[in-house]
């Protein structure tokens, strides 16, 4: 009886809630606070005798505790041994050695930048300074290594640009003198970047630093202005580090606003062949709209490569503004409509422009509109190849004639485009099924004929649309009907077992 009443007094007792544990195993700061620091402590030992850059990593922060000097000792260390390496790194060491690299400029942005930003910035710059060396002893073909150089520059571009005024610029002064050694264009891209951020009466002392270098360097041979006649990695190297400091010249007087100064120095670099749209752009920006159209007249010059665009095969910068638009920009400026909307609409008959005729339009009288786009769609679809005519009405868009287009045009299409035809039938599947089915048939006839393994998913996805579609079109409309058509594959491609499989899932 007695326990009886003991377990009864128990259960009237308020029991005391345990504190509930996260069901999470996501490591976040919430998860691993409940773990305890000595747990804390073993999976960081543990992952430091298993991980080289994880290990560089815990000895940074371990020194950043007494002080900056000694984390900048142990960089340097790093650095040292980095400057003095000769040995190719292939592949296969590739990831390892990146993610040492990554270690170290990690260890320079968050355990040096917090203690001594003027430090880190110094070892950042002679880490760049690595990059000619590095990039020739090692298989990047993944562009892994690159990617940690980029990373660099742009983390020295944002502590240079956090400086004061005069430090920035003295910081930039001295940057002039790696440009030499920078054939993958870090540092002058760090340079470039910046100078937008310097203020411009604090422009001077840089600028003077560029000029006196430029000055300094040997004059190619041959017709002042002309280094085409110079041959050999050196003339090139020195041809390319002409054209840097030029162009961060340029970038100096684009932050003064000093038009003038950049011509002087565009028809310095290549009096021959300057690049005649970037004058007129500037000059159009200043209002000198005059000056521009004649600039914009005269022949261009080739776009300037940077080495590493050349190794790597990147096509020339595509951002250049188009010579057409341009001179349509500057004859607007002028007040010179009838010229300008002549331009516009020959720009469009050239390469079916939507936006330039979007342009013409909306700078024609009223009730001139609609016929003049008459005209364009009429050209659109006269169009001798009609890949471009049906890619244009699709776009703009204008699906009666698209559709009318792929009718009118049913011989003449190419399952082989099908950047073009496969979104415009998945376009028109919805108010043409006919024109859409017309084409889905092309796309799937393409790649089994072809036997493009690799793309049988899409002839199955094109031919599940088809039949989708087969009951909107009206009988006798697309021969062979859609039975009729799938039995022609199965007697053609019958073999294409990967194909036929994709079909039954």
């Amino acid at each position: 009886m007695a326990k009886r009443t003991k377990a009864a007094a128990d259960t009237s007792k308020p029991v005391a809630a345990k504190p509930r544990k996260s069901r999470s195993t996501v490591p976040s700061p919430e998860t691993l606070a409940a773990l305890s620091s000595e747990r804390l402590i073993a999976l960081v030992l543990e992952e430091v005798g298993q991980s080289p850059a994880f290990k560089k990593r815990v000895t940074a922060a371990l020194a950043a505790l007494q002080g900056p000097d000694t984390v900048a000792a142990m960089i340097d260390r790093r650095l040292a041994a980095l400057e003095k390496a000769r040995g190719f790194i292939d592949w296969q060491k590739r990831r390892a050695f990146a993610a040492d690299l990554d270690a170290t400029v990690t260890t320079m942005l968050a355990d040096l930048r917090p203690l001594d930003a003027g430090m880190a910035l110094d070892r950042l710059m002679r880490f760049l300074a690595t990059a000619d060396g590095t990039l020739e002893r090692v298989d990047d073909s993944s562009g892994q290594i690159h990617g940690v150089y980029e990373a660099a520059a742009e983390a020295a571009t944002g502590i240079a640009a956090a400086l004061p005024p005069e430090t920035a610029e003295a910081f930039a002064t001295r940057a002039v003198g790696h440009l030499d050694r920078d054939s993958y264009a870090f540092v002058g891209s760090m340079l470039e970047a910046l100078v937008s951020k310097l203020q411009k009466e604090g422009l001077d002392t840089f600028d003077a630093a560029l000029e006196a270098a430029l000055e300094a360097m040997p004059k190619p041979p041959g017709k002042p202005g002309r280094a085409t006649s110079a041959t050999g990695e050196g003339a090139w190297e020195r041809r390319y580090h002409r054209q840097r400091l030029a162009k961060l010249r340029q970038a100096v007087a684009d932050a003064r606003g000093d038009v003038d100064a950049f011509i002087a120095l565009e028809t310095a670099t290549s009096p021959d062949r300057p690049d005649v749209l970037a004058v007129a752009e500037r000059l159009l920006a200043a209002g000198r709209a005059d000056e521009a159209l004649d600039w914009v007249s005269r022949k261009a010059g080739p776009a300037a490569l940077t080495r590493s665009d050349v190794i790597g095969g990147v096509a020339p910068d595509a951002s250049a503004p188009d010579r057409t638009i341009l001179e349509v920009q500057i004859l607007d400026a002028l007040g010179r409509r009838d010229e300008a909307q002549r331009l516009r609409w020959a720009r469009f008959e050239r390469c079916l422009d939507p936006q330039m005729l979007r342009d013409y339009l909306a700078k024609l009288p009223d009730f001139e509109d609609e016929e003049a786009l008459e005209r364009a769609f009429e050209l659109a679809a006269a169009r001798k190849d009609p890949h471009f005519g049906l890619y244009f009405l699709i776009g703009w868009p204008n699906l009666d004639r698209a559709a009318r287009l792929v009718m009118d045009r049913r011989k003449e299409w190419s399952g082989r485009n099908w950047e073009v035809l496969a979104p415009a039938a998945d376009t028109l599947a919805p108010d043409h099924p006919l024109a859409a089915s017309l084409l889905y048939r092309l796309l799937i006839d393409d790649i089994l004929e072809r036997a493009r393994a690799n793309a049988y998913g899409h002839a199955a996805r094109d031919l599940a649309k088809l039949a989708a579609l087969a009951d909107e079109i009206e009988p006798g409309r697309l021969t062979p009907d859609h039975a009729a058509y799938v039995a022609g594959l199965r007697k053609s491609h019958g073999r294409k077992y990967g194909f036929w499989g994709l079909l039954n899932r």
